[in-house]
C-alpha cells in the first residue's frame, strides 16, 4: 500500500469520482455524486458490496428527520451536537459534529424519499447517551437489509460498482494531488483508473493486529467483529501524503458479542433492565453508560466473559432485532422458569444471584443509585422466567482516522484541504472523542452515511465549479 508517481500511472480508463469501498460510505457517497452526472465509479475488495454496515443494526441516528416529526418527538441539530459532544466529553472537532447533526435527518429523508429504503424509526427505548428517540432502521434492524437496499439503489441508478478489485496504489505528484488508483483483480492483474476526485471509504484498522496493538491495546484481547477489510489501508495512504490523524485511540467496543457464536446481542436489553454477571454471579460495573466502554470492563472478568441477565420481558423486546433471533436459532440463549434452574444451566452461585437481585428490588424502591453509579426503575425490574446468554468483550470498528473538514475533505498536517482527497466512515476521525467510552450509538453510521453522502456532493460540486 503505496503511493506511486502520478507519471508512471497508464490509466485505461478515467473517471470524474472514483471511490475506495463499497459499504454504506462509499454507496452514499456514490449515490450523491451521481446526482450532479458527472462519471462515478466505486472498487469494492469483496465480491459484493458489505462492508462494517453489512455487520451492524444498520440504525442510524438523525435530529428533525420527518419520519421524527411524524411521531411527534421534538428534536434539533443543536440538541442532537450536544448528545454527541457530551457523551464525548467535547474531545471532537466541533465543526464537523455540528455539520453531520445538521445534514443528519436530511439523509434519512434523502434515503426514504429518493432512493425508497424502507427506514422507520426506532421506538420503545432511548439508546445510551441520546436524549429522545431518533434512531433509524430497516424492518429486521440489520446493517445487511441496509447494505442490501443501498446496492439495489447503486444498481439502479447504473453506478460502476466493480468487486473483487483490491486497490493497492495511489497515484499523486509532489503537490499532493491523486490522479488515480492501481488495484489488482481476481485473476492477480493490476489495472489502474484515473480520477479527478477520490473518496476513501474503505473502513478503519481494527482487522489490523499491528495497529490495534499501537494504538488500542485496552481491547486487543477483544474478540473482533468486524469487517476484515478494516486493515488501515486509507490511514496509511493518508499519512504518505502528509494528512493528519486524530483519536486513533477511539474505538466502538460491544461488551454483548455472544461468546463462541460471534452474534451481537444489543444494548436495550441493558438499557431496559437487564444487567451483566460475572461468573461469580457479580455484578461488576454500571453497564447502562454504553456498549462500547462496557467491553473492556467484561475483559477484565474471569475468563473474559459475563453473562447478560435477563427475563421475559425483554424477551419480548428484542425479538424486533434480527441479531437476537439469530442468537436463539443458534442456541446462544438459556431460558429457565425459576432463578434456581437459570443459575444451574448458567453455572452460577444462585444465592449470590438473589442477594443481586434483591439489592437492584431495593435500589429501585429507593431511587437510590448502586455502587457503580446506575439506578434501577421498579417497573422494570426483572423477574422469572428467566433468560440468560455468554458474553465476551469485542471490537467493532475504530473511531480514529483521518482528519476531515465538515466537506469531508482529507486535511493535512498543516491544516489545510488536500487538493483533491475526501474520507468517510471508518476511513475519516469519528464523533466519538479519544477513546471507547465516548462512543454514541449510531456514530459509525452517522459518519457513514451522512459524511458520505456529503464527500460525494461536495467532489461533484467541486468538480462542477473547476
Amino acid at each position: 500500500m503505496s503511493i506511486l508517481p502520478a507519471d508512471n500511472m497508464n490509466a485505461s480508463m478515467d473517471v470524474d469520482i472514483l471511490i475506495i469501498g463499497g459499504g454504506g460510505s462509499g454507496l452514499c457517497a456514490a449515490l450523491a455524486a451521481n446526482e450532479s452526472g458527472l462519471e462515478v465509479a466505486v472498487l469494492e475488495r469483496d465480491s459484493s458490496a458489505l462492508g462494517t454496515t453489512s455487520m451492524s443494526t444498520g440504525l442510524i441516528p438523525a435530529a428533525g428527520s420527518e419520519l421524527q416529526v411524524a411521531a411527534g418527538i421534538e428534536d434539533s441539530a443543536k440538541v442532537f451536537a450536544a448528545d454527541i459532544n457530551k457523551k464525548a466529553a467535547f474531545n471532537t472537532n466541533e465543526s464537523v459534529v455540528d455539520k453531520l447533526a445538521a445534514e443528519s435527518a436530511q439523509t434519512i429523508d434523502w434515503l426514504v424519499n429518493q432512493y425508497q429504503l424502507p427506514l422507520t424509526l426506532v421506538t420503545g427505548f432511548t439508546y445510551p447517551g441520546h436524549s429522545v428517540l431518533r434512531m433509524h432502521g430497516m424492518p429486521g434492524r440489520s446493517g445487511q437489509e441496509l447494505m442490501g437496499a443501498l446496492s439495489q439503489a447503486v444498481e439502479n441508478q447504473q453506478i460502476p460498482l466493480v468487486t473483487d478489485a483490491l486497490v493497492t496504489d495511489l497515484y499523486a505528484d509532489e503537490d499532493k494531488h491523486v490522479h488515480g488508483v492501481r488495484y489488482q483483480n481476481p485473476d492477480g492483474e493490476f489495472e489502474e483508473i484515473g480520477c479527478r476526485k477520490l473518496i476513501l471509504a474503505c473502513c478503519g484498522f481494527a482487522g489490523n493486529k499491528e495497529m490495534v496493538n499501537e494504538y488500542i491495546p485496552e481491547i486487543s484481547k477483544g474478540e473482533f467483529f468486524g469487517h476484515p477489510g478494516n486493515k488501515g489501508d486509507a490511514i496509511r495512504w493518508g499519512l504518505s501524503l502528509g494528512a493528519k490523524t486524530a483519536d486513533m485511540h477511539a474505538y466502538q467496543g460491544h461488551a454483548g458479542l455472544a461468546k463462541g457464536y460471534g452474534i451481537p446481542i444489543l444494548w436495550p436489553i441493558i438499557m431496559e433492565g437487564g444487567v451483566q454477571l460475572n461468573k461469580n454471579g457479580q455484578r461488576f460495573s454500571n453497564e447502562s453508560l454504553g456498549y462500547s466502554e462496557q467491553a473492556v470492563n467484561v475483559l477484565q472478568q474471569p475468563d473474559a466473559e459475563a453473562w447478560t441477565f435477563y427475563d421475559e420481558r425483554l424477551h419480548e423486546l428484542m425479538l424486533d432485532f434480527t441479531d437476537y433471533q439469530h442468537a436463539i436459532e443458534a442456541g446462544a440463549i438459556y431460558q429457565a422458569d425459576t432463578l434456581e434452574e437459570i443459575t444451574a444451566l448458567c453455572k452460577l452461585d444462585a444465592e449470590i444471584v438473589r442477594e443481586t437481585l434483591n439489592e437492584i428490588e431495593q435500589l429501585a424502591n429507593s431511587n437510590t443509585e448502586d455502587q457503580f453509579g446506575r439506578r434501577f426503575s421498579s417497573n422494570k425490574l426483572l423477574q422469572a422466567p428467566y433468560r440468560a446468554v455468554k458474553v465476551t468483550g469485542a471490537l467493532f470498528h475504530t473511531q480514529g482516522g483521518l482528519e476531515v473538514d465538515e466537506h469531508a475533505r482529507v486535511v493535512s498536517e498543516d491544516g489545510h484541504a488536500l487538493p483533491n482527497l475526501y474520507a468517510g466512515g471508518g476511513a475519516a476521525r469519528g464523533i466519538s472523542g479519544s477513546g471507547a467510552d465516548g462512543y454514541i450509538a449510531g456514530n459509525g453510521l452517522l459518519t457513514a452515511t451522512t459524511l458520505g453522502r456529503i464527500a460525494g456532493q461536495h467532489a461533484a460540486t467541486s468538480i462542477n465549479q473547476e
